[in-house]
C-alpha cells in the first residue's frame, strides 16, 4: 500500500461557508452511509443545544449549520462539533426517530410518464423490470431541496446511474416522478428539468394552508406504488395525499 493509500480518510470534515455558517461533510460522492451520518449527525446536533446555533440543516451528504457570530465564535463551535465527531462512528449510526414511511400510488410510463421508455434504455432494463426495480424498497428523502418539501430519494441500483439530460424538459408537473444519477426527485411545484420524466404522483407536498406545510421530512422513506393510468385518474390524483398513507418508522 502506498503512502497515499495508506493516509486516512478526510471525511468527515468541518467546514467555514459565508459570514455565519459551518458544514460538516461526511464524503463527496453519494452514498447510503453518508447520508445516514449526516442524518444522524444533524439529529445529535440538534438534541444538542450548542449555543449560538440558529439553524441546523442537511443536504445529501452534509450537515449546515447557521449560528449567531454574536453568541458562538467559528472556533468554539468547530471545536464543539469536533467533539460530538468523536463520539460514535456516524456512518453507522441508527437513523433518527420520528420517521414515517409513505406509500405513495405513482403511475409510470404513458401520457403520466412520457420519459419513462428513454429511462429504462438507459438503465438497461424492461418497462416492467423497471417498474419491478424502482418499487422493490422504499426510497429513503435523502435531501429537502430546490423547491419546498421536493425530497431527493434514493439510492437507486447502480444501472439507475445515468447522468441528466443535455436540453431542458420546459415543465413537468406538480407531483412528477424524474430520474437520473441514481435518484429520483418528486416534484412539488411545477418546474423545468433535465431529468427524465418517468411518472406521476397525485402529492401535493407543500401547502402553506397545512400545519405543516411541508408533508416529507429528511430521512422519511417513500414506497412506490405502482397504479394503472384508470386507477390513478380515479382513484389517486384527487384524493387526499394523492391516495398516500403514512405510517411511522420506528
Amino acid at each position: 500500500m502506498n503512502a497515499q493509500a495508506a493516509k486516512p480518510p478526510k471525511f468527515p470534515e468541518i467546514c467555514q461557508t459565508g459570514y455565519a455558517g459551518l458544514v460538516v461533510r461526511f464524503g463527496d460522492q453519494l452514498s447510503e452511509a453518508g447520508n445516514r451520518a449526516s442524518l444522524a449527525f444533524a439529529a445529535e446536533v440538534t438534541a444538542a443545544g450548542l449555543a449560538g446555533v440558529l439553524e441546523v440543516s442537511t443536504a445529501l451528504q452534509s450537515v449546515l449549520l447557521r449560528y449567531d457570530p454574536l453568541l458562538a465564535s467559528p472556533e468554539a463551535l468547530r471545536e464543539d462539533l469536533a467533539a460530538v465527531l468523536k463520539q460514535r462512528d456516524w456512518y453507522a449510526a441508527s437513523l433518527p426517530q420520528g420517521r414515517a414511511l409513505w406509500e405513495v400510488p405513482a403511475c409510470f410510463g404513458g401520457a403520466y410518464g412520457p420519459e419513462f421508455e428513454q429511462a429504462c434504455s438507459l438503465a438497461g432494463v424492461s418497462q416492467a423490470e423497471a417498474v419491478a426495480e424502482l418499487c422493490a424498497t422504499p426510497l429513503r428523502v435523502q435531501a429537502i431541496g430546490f423547491a419546498p418539501s421536493q425530497p431527493y430519494l434514493g439510492e437507486l441500483p447502480p444501472n439507475w446511474d445515468f447522468p441528466r439530460q443535455a436540453t431542458l424538459n420546459p415543465q413537468v408537473p406538480k407531483g412528477a416522478l424524474v430520474a437520473a444519477i441514481r435518484q429520483i426527485v418528486l416534484f412539488s411545484v411545477p418546474s423545468p428539468t433535465g431529468w427524465l420524466h418517468i411518472g406521476q404522483t397525485g402529492l401535493s407536498l407543500f401547502n402553506p394552508a397545512r400545519d405543516p406545510a411541508f408533508m416529507l421530512r429528511a430521512g422519511d422513506e417513500i414506497a412506490l406504488r405502482p397504479v394503472s393510468e384508470a386507477e390513478f385518474e380515479t382513484s389517486c390524483a384527487a384524493a387526499p395525499y394523492g391516495g398516500a398513507v403514512r405510517r411511522a418508522l420506528p
